[in-house]
């Protein structure tokens, strides 16, 4: 019944209105067309493992493993790529690196991206790796109400707070343009004028480190509070494993405020408790160390990585110098395929981020910046899955983009297999079910790639230097 349905039902679908469409597949579709080939990833993924375990193995004093494949193929496919063959655009990230001892405070790796990165993922191996390797503690720069759960860090929040974004389009409760270095604001108060009778409120914020993110992440010895444009004082005391370690209050004003507690007992759980008539606008919470190399993970749901020319330049440069930023990792793309019919508005997302690169560049002209391509990503064409027909456009767009601006790129895309590679990631347990974000042992799989030729381009470097 079902093939006699196809015989008759239109090829081109019934159309119901504007945004209602039914499509059913053709006879043709389901009984004699040539489904997608899956990719064969097995020289991928043997790779990834073998760098996982030559990785785990190594000792603190060891240099990093070098990608061990023979294959020439998949050596490229997973390869850092450059505009010239000098790799000048991660010169001071690598520099940087080669003289950590001589850094009076932490280096710091931003890495920004959508909901592939969320909840830590790929960001977490990229600090165990480093940290280990050239030292650095704590998990970085984090949200009082982040978008997803991380695998270090477990926060949860009094009711009334809320979070005030602008990096998937400007909330439009905000007045202003201070959103920091995460893009976006929390506050346990909302935007109102305080007058005498304003009620007074009190908040709190629980923040659990837990050590699957290793022992250097949950190592961390200080904590520093960002906030500003407070109305009036709020005052704040910080509880360590339900020990008060301090008690003091916030200054009004400013957007750049940073309040600095010392912790003195190596404890795993941290409470925030506040009290005032007004909420300051808090920016984020630094857990951190002294020294060594800290990655933050800016896991972004929904951004396409337009938004930096919407965040006030003046605060996010004081951002970018304070946190002593060496390397911006950009990871967007995916929000915006779907989008994207043509390789004329691929082109226009290229244009426009390359506009946000030249704003990062200028802002933060000490950071070398590596972006990241899209991930591939399957549409449902009839009855099956096949990679989006304009990622490659895309993906070329924003490496452009990258090479434009003396940037890095690593091509997610090709390090996976190229086209209709999601499909064998998911029948291997490696992709989520949605074809889309990878499964937590996929984006383990990518994160050990990325590291791996992060760190064969850095040891080149250090023996030419």
């Amino acid at each position: 019944m079902l093939g006699l349905i196809s015989l008759v039902f239109p090829e081109k679908g019934i159309y119901l209105g504007e945004r209602l469409f039914i499509q059913y597949p053709t006879f043709t579709s389901l009984f004699f067309e040539k489904k997608p080939e899956k990719t064969d990833i097995s020289k991928i993924v043997a790779l990834a493992d073998a760098e996982d375990k030559a990785s785990e193995t190594a000792t603190d004093s060891l240099p990093p493993i070098p990608l061990s494949t023979k294959d020439s193929t998949v050596k490229l496919n997973t390869s850092i790529q450059y505009k010239n063959a000098t790799k000048s655009a991660m010169a001071n990230f690598f520099n940087s690196l080669a003289n950590i001892g001589k850094e009076e405070k932490s280096i710091r790796i931003l890495h920004y991206g959508d909901s592939q990165i969320e909840g830590d993922r790929i960001s977490d191996y990229l600090r165990l790796k480093l940290q280990s390797q050239f030292g650095g503690e704590g998990p970085g720069l984090i949200s009082f109400m982040p978008v997803a759960p991380s695998v270090v860090n477990k926060i949860s929040w009094s009711p009334g707070w809320d979070r005030y974004p602008v990096f998937a389009g400007k909330d439009k409760r905000v007045k202003h343009n201070n959103f920091g270095a995460l893009a976006h604001i929390t506050r346990f108060y909302n935007y109102a004028p305080v007058t005498d009778t304003t009620q007074v409120k009190s908040a709190w914020v629980k923040v659990v480190t837990s050590k699957n993110g290793g022992p250097k992440a949950a190592a961390y010895k200080k904590i520093k509070l960002f906030y500003g444009g407070a109305q009036t004082k709020t005052y704040v005391e910080l509880y360590e494993n339900g020990t008060l370690n301090a008690a003091d209050s916030l200054l009004t004003g400013g957007n750049f405020n940073i309040k600095e507690f010392n912790l003195n007992q190596g404890a795993l759980l941290q409470e925030f408790k506040f009290r005032g008539k007004d909420s300051p606008d808090f920016y984020g919470v630094s857990l951190e160390g002294n020294k060594g190399v800290m990655v933050d993970n800016f896991g972004l749901r929904g951004s396409s990585g337009t938004f930096f020319n919407q965040i006030n330049f003046g605060q996010l440069k004081q951002f970018y110098d304070y946190l002593n930023a060496r390397l911006i990792i950009l990871q967007f793309g995916g929000n915006s395929l779907p989008y994207i019919t043509s390789k004329e508005q691929a082109d226009g997302f290229g244009n426009y981020l390359k506009s946000q690169i030249v704003t990062i560049k200028k802002l933060a002209p000490q950071a070398s910046i590596l972006v990241i391509g899209p991930a591939d990503m399957s549409i449902k064409v009839g009855a099956d899955y096949q990679t989006h027909p304009q990622l490659e456009n895309l993906r070329d767009a924003i490496k452009r983009s990258a090479f434009d601006t003396d940037c890095a790129f690593f091509d997610m895309y090709n390090c996976m297999g190229g086209r209709n590679s999601m499909l064998a990631w998911v029948e291997q347990g490696i992709g989520a079910k949605d074809y889309i974000h990878f499964s937590s042992g996929g984006a383990r799989k990518i994160a050990v790639l990325l590291y791996s030729s992060l760190m064969n381009d850095y040891n080149e470097f250090a023996r030419k230097k």
